[in-house]
C-alpha cells in the first residue's frame, strides 16, 4: 500500500499515460453486495480505481466508539480481493483533522465518487470538491442494507438474546427461592 507521496507519483504517472483514475473512500465496514457494486460503478467511471479507507481510529470518530467492527488491516486486505479495486490507501485522522478533503485534493483524479449517504458533503462542499477533480459522480446506494443497518440489526438481536437470559435467570433464581412471579 502506497504512502500518500508515493500515491501522488503513482496518481501522476497514471494520469501522464493515458489512465483515467477514480477515486473514492469510505470506511467499508462489513463488505456487503452493495460495496461490491458501487465499488465496480466506480471502478467503470475509468481506468484504474484508488479506494481511500478510513483508519479505525478516524471512523470511531465520525460513526462512534463502536465502530468499525472490522478492523483497517482487513478491511483494505478485503478490498484489495475485489476485481474492480486497483489501489487501497489509508485516510487518517491526524490527516482529515487538518483537511478532511486531503485525499483528492493532493491526488486530483479524474473522477471523484460519493455516495447520497454520506453525510458529511452537501452541495457547496460539491462545488469545492469539483476545484480539484475532473468531476464529482454522487451514487444512490447499491443496496437495500447497509453495514450500520446491520450493525443496529445485530446489535438488537443481541439484546434480545441477552433479555431473554436475564428474564430466565431472574425466573430460575425466584424459583430457587421460592418466590412466585
Amino acid at each position: 500500500m502506497p504512502n500518500l507521496e508515493e500515491l501522488k507519483l503513482i496518481t501522476k504517472a497514471l494520469q501522464d499515460a493515458g489512465y483515467k483514475v477514480v477515486l473514492t473512500q469510505g470506511v467499508f465496514d462489513l463488505i456487503h453486495e452493495g460495496h461490491g457494486k458501487y465499488l465496480e460503478r466506480a471502478r467503470a467511471q475509468g481506468d484504474v480505481l484508488i479506494v481511500g479507507v478510513d483508519t479505525d481510529e478516524y471512523t470511531r470518530k465520525r460513526k462512534g466508539d463502536n465502530r468499525p467492527v472490522v478492523p483497517e488491516s482487513e478491511r483494505l486486505r478485503m478490498l484489495t480481493f475485489l476485481r474492480s479495486v486497483d489501489i487501497v490507501t489509508l485516510r487518517t485522522l491526524q490527516a482529515s483533522e487538518q483537511d478532511v478533503d486531503y485525499l483528492h485534493k493532493a491526488l486530483h483524479p479524474d473522477v471523484f465518487v460519493m455516495s447520497t449517504t454520506t453525510n458529511d458533503f452537501p452541495l457547496e462542499k460539491q462545488r469545492e470538491t469539483e476545484q480539484h477533480v475532473g468531476r464529482v459522480e454522487i451514487f444512490e446506494p447499491q443496496a437495500e442494507t447497509s453495514s450500520t443497518a446491520r450493525i443496529r440489526g445485530l446489535m438488537i438481536d443481541g439484546v434480545s438474546g441477552l433479555e431473554a437470559e436475564i428474564n430466565e435467570v431472574i425466573q430460575r433464581y425466584y424459583r430457587e427461592m421460592g418466590v412466585k412471579s
